[in-house]
């Protein structure tokens, strides 16, 4: 069951680095278009012009779960996404600090940290991806491709 939970899968080589998954992702959860409000986050070495990532990985074992103080983090077992309960979220930033990819961002306006959770089912950084950079998949099919893209160390 794990293995067919939804993920979303970032491929750099198709990224155009236009950020409309980050605007798209903005106006869904704030009603505005500013890429810092973004629960995805597109990194630009403009040296290398290399395009990478930074989304939440929904972990089977989340590390940002385990340093929440107030259990503010919570993972659905049946779809596998890790979500923030912001009622029972402090602000401490915990979660942020354990994520190994520090995809959880403190929300200054509001006090409380947020991450991606999934659109319910819709994402909608995948939905307006138009090269089909980030795309919804199995955790298998993820897993299989980052594999091959990173552990490897060569491009697929």
């Amino acid at each position: 069951m794990v293995a067919r939970q939804k993920v979303l899968i970032y491929d750099p080589e198709r990224c155009t680095g236009c950020r409309y998954c980050e605007i798209a992702c903005a106006f869904k959860h704030h009603g505005i278009i500013n890429p810092e409000k973004s629960h995805i986050r597109i990194f630009i070495d403009e040296r290398n012009f290399e395009l990478e990532a930074s989304n939440c990985q929904n972990c089977e074992e989340p590390l940002c779960k385990a340093a929440c103080p107030e259990d503010a983090v919570v993972k659905d077992e049946q779809t596998g996404w890790v979500t923030v309960n912001q009622m029972g979220c402090t602000g401490c930033k915990s979660c942020i600090f354990a994520c190994p990819l520090s995809c959880p961002w403190f929300d200054e306006e509001h006090k409380v940290v947020v991450k991606c959770d999934f659109c319910d089912g819709e994402p909608v950084c995948a939905m307006y991806c138009s090269p089909q950079a980030i795309r919804v998949g199995t955790r298998a099919e993820a897993l299989e491709f980052n594999r091959q893209r990173y552990a490897k160390g060569g491009k697929t």
